[in-house]
């Protein structure tokens, strides 16, 4: 990943300010359509979250991937054919290369639902794996799946707002059950891994993510000139990004940029915790009719030959999922396949 350098800075967000005065919200809400226009990609303060749960998380996260490695493959992803489970380094692949990051998965807790020729994406529900080594990461993942879904979504409504909707214009894709993609991420040191690509470049496919970063460096984001900048942990903040999702929904007014992870330095290592807030997986995407003043600033869906997108939900985040762990796919969906092959269709 090439990185050249420029003065270009992210945002950041107070989103207390969302909850102020309706005179702070106003203000909030046009300073909002601004960022989500020329950046995609955003610091968030003012969200709520106890800094205890994270340091909580962060901290356990790193007690997970330091159990042995047997009990870790215990709950490896190819067991589950619903994507949930443990990744090692190399496992999953971006554009067809390997990221250099292990990771555990979880989504929604649930029961697998029958699919069927109309259905596929059901085969996506379905329990999560968890370590018997490691008890308490359950009940503290889950509830910090809980606290970023609410951040998410009343990101979402702000959103909305800054399109000029009603707050709730996205419930009727995402209620009573979102996607709920959650990752604790570690990528060893360069002197580890394989390459530099922690993770290669790419969009997101949800709404938003919500990233939490530890201490060390290694996101990069590419402007819409082609330029590739720094992201680096600043305390205190979650980073939030836009999905092709609101990409699809606004033919191109809110940008879904393409970022990506290089590894760090030899001798060190990098975690996070990355959490996509997606819609329901039966849902397709509308085209949101927006205002006039907004309606000139659309640029349209990126088409990716290498990367196609749907409207359907349930065929978009499938087609993620079989894309990125070939393993789970040539095991448990090989009658799934041709979805890789399928021209975009947006």
């Amino acid at each position: 990943m090439t990185i050249h350098t420029k003065p270009v800075h992210m945002p950041t967000i107070d989103f207390s300010r969302f909850y102020g005065t309706p005179e702070e919200r106003d203000l909030f809400i046009t300073e909002l359509t601004r960022v989500l226009h020329d950046h995609g990609f955003f610091y968030l303060t003012g969200h709520g979250v106890p800094q205890s749960l994270i340091d909580d998380v962060l901290a356990t996260s790193k007690r997970f991937f330091a159990i042995p490695d047997a009990d870790k493959l215990s709950i490896e992803m190819v067991k589950s054919p619903h994507f949930r489970g443990y990744n090692r380094a190399g496992y999953e692949r971006t554009r067809g290369e390997q990221d250099w990051r292990e990771q555990l998965d979880i989504n929604t807790e649930g029961q697998p639902v029958e699919a069927g020729p109309e259905t596929p994406w059901n085969r996506l529900y379905g329990p999560n794996q968890w370590p018997e080594a490691l008890p308490e990461l359950r009940p503290l993942l889950l509830r910090y799946q809980a606290e970023v879904t609410r951040i998410g979504i009343d990101v979402l409504k702000a959103i909305a707002l800054s399109l000029g909707q009603p707050e709730n214009a996205f419930a009727d894709i995402y209620e009573p059950s979102p996607s709920q993609l959650l990752k604790i991420i570690r990528y060893p040191g360069r002197n580890e891994a394989g390459s530099d690509q922690g993770v290669g470049a790419h969009k997101d496919g949800g709404f938003v993510t919500v990233l939490l970063q530890d201490t060390v460096p290694g996101l990069r984001i590419r402007t819409e000139e082609g330029v590739w900048i720094d992201a680096p942990p600043v305390p205190g903040t979650f980073i939030i990004n836009s999905g092709e999702l609101l990409e699809l929904a606004t033919n191109g007014f809110v940008r879904a940029d393409v970022h990506g992870v290089v590894t760090p330095p030899a001798g060190s290592e990098r975690y996070s915790v990355a959490f996509f807030l997606g819609a329901r997986y039966d849902a397709t995407i509308p085209v949101i009719p927006l205002p006039e003043s907004l309606k000139r600033g659309e640029r349209g869906v990126t088409v990716d030959p290498l990367n196609p997108i749907f409207r359907e939900v349930g065929i978009n985040h499938l087609k993620s999922r079989l894309r990125s762990h070939p393993d789970v796919a040539a095991k448990h969906h090989p009658d799934l396949l041709h979805l890789l092959e399928t021209p975009a269709k947006i």
